[in-house]
Parts: structure tokens; C-alpha cells; sequence
């Protein structure tokens, strides 16, 4: 037996001495509950809410946490409002962004100062652009799926994230986030991460004093899209 054979043996041992429950019907209730998925509590502030209300309620945490909210009626507007952010930022107007179907149809000729770059961030590479799978009202939270459509060094590397989210993609609790994820990867499969991110990067471990982009991005625009 393995190292891990003999743990697993110890505690399955250890079980069968405090239930009365054999094994095989322990199992069975395990896969139940996990087949059944059941869900947590949700909290009272996204219970019963309309979507317009999480909207409002995830730019309310999201600005409350030093990221920038931009409104976007349509696809189409989006290179424009890219674009005016960077402006008004003094950035380049060049983005990093993976192969995610979403943004590289969008019409990106409407700026042509605009240079999109596709592929993983590279150390020189000053804003990423991602797309992500949901946005939870509860907190606040952008969740983005990791693969070659939105690659996780696009989430940390560059100074300046821009995110793109579909309004029809914010949720309220967390559940309903993973409801779209397991919809998106199928049912039992998943990404190999999924980056939660409520606003850019900040620590208060130096000194006590609050530090923009320690460790990510320093600087965040969420594009809410619809």
C-alpha cells in the first residue's frame, strides 16, 4: 500500500467505528448530496433580487473597492469605452487578451489607434482584457475561468485590468456563479482555475498602510455589457 492508502485505510477504519452506517451506504449518501447540489443559504441582500438590482449592487461593492464601472448598451460600444478609459488614464492603446470569442468578435476597427494583442501578458504588457464567466452581486466578484480564451497571467501581470462581464452573466450568490461555470465546462468538469477578483490589487501588510497593485494590477475597469 501506498502512503495515501494507508491514511485513507486509517480513516476509513476510524469511520466505521463511529457510525453505524456501513460503508457502501455511506458512499451512496455522499453521491446523493453531490449529485443533488445542494445549495447554501443565500444572503438576504441578493435573495429574491432582480438582475437589474444585482447589477447595482455588484457596482456598488466593486466601486467601493477602487475599481471603475463603465455601462456599455451593446457589444459595439465597447472598443470606444476601452479606448477613452486608456485616454483618460494617460495608457497606451495596446491590450493583451486571449482568444476569447466574445472580444475578438467584437468591431475593433471603430478605434483604429486600438492594438489588440492576443496571447498570454508578457512582462512589458501594460493592460489586460478578459471576459469573465459570471459576476457576483453578494460580494462584489468577477469569476474568470483560466484557458487559452482568457489566460490567468492577463488577471495579474499587467498594471491595468479591463474585464468585459454581460449583465446577463451577474448573479446574486456565489451558487448561481457556479451554475453558469458547470454550464459552460459541463456538469462534473472544471477549469483548472477560476480567479475571483473584487478590484485591483491592495495590502495593508507594509507598515499598515494600504498599497495599490502589491501583487496584481494597481489599477481596474469592469465593462457591465446590455
Amino acid at each position: 500500500m501506498s502512503n495515501r492508502d494507508i491514511i485513507f485505510d486509517k480513516i476509513r477504519k476510524g469511520l466505521e467505528t463511529s457510525t453505524a452506517l456501513p460503508e457502501a451506504l455511506r458512499a451512496k449518501a455522499v453521491e446523493d448530496r453531490i449529485a443533488a447540489k445542494q445549495r447554501h443559504p443565500t444572503p438576504a441582500r441578493v435573495a429574491g433580487k432582480s438582475r437589474d438590482e444585482h447589477v447595482s449592487l455588484f457596482r456598488s461593492h466593486m466601486e467601493s473597492q477602487s475599481a471603475t464601472i463603465l455601462d456599455a448598451a451593446s457589444p459595439a460600444e465597447i472598443p470606444g469605452l476601452i479606448a477613452g478609459y486608456l485616454r483618460q488614464h494617460n495608457l497606451p492603446a495596446r491590450l493583451s487578451a486571449g482568444d476569447d470569442a466574445f472580444l475578438k468578435g467584437l468591431d475593433w476597427t471603430r478605434e483604429p489607434a486600438l492594438t489588440l494583442k492576443l496571447g498570454r501578458a508578457q512582462p512589458a504588457d501594460e493592460v489586460g482584457l478578459g471576459h469573465a464567466t459570471a459576476a457576483v452581486a453578494e460580494t462584489g466578484t468577477l469569476m474568470i475561468a483560466s484557458g487559452a480564451d482568457n489566460p490567468v497571467t492577463l488577471n495579474f501581470l499587467p498594471e491595468t485590468h479591463i474585464v468585459v462581464v454581460e449583465a446577463k452573466d451577474v448573479v446574486g450568490p456565489y451558487e448561481d456563479a457556479w451554475v453558469k461555470i458547470r454550464a459552460r465546462f459541463g456538469d462534473g468538469q472544471m477549469p483548472r482555475t477560476v480567479n475571483m477578483i473584487s478590484g485591483p490589487s491592495r495590502t495593508g501588510d507594509i507598515g499598515g498602510r494600504l498599497v495599490m497593485g502589491a501583487h496584481g494590477p494597481r489599477r481596474m475597469c469592469v465593462i457591465v455589457v446590455g
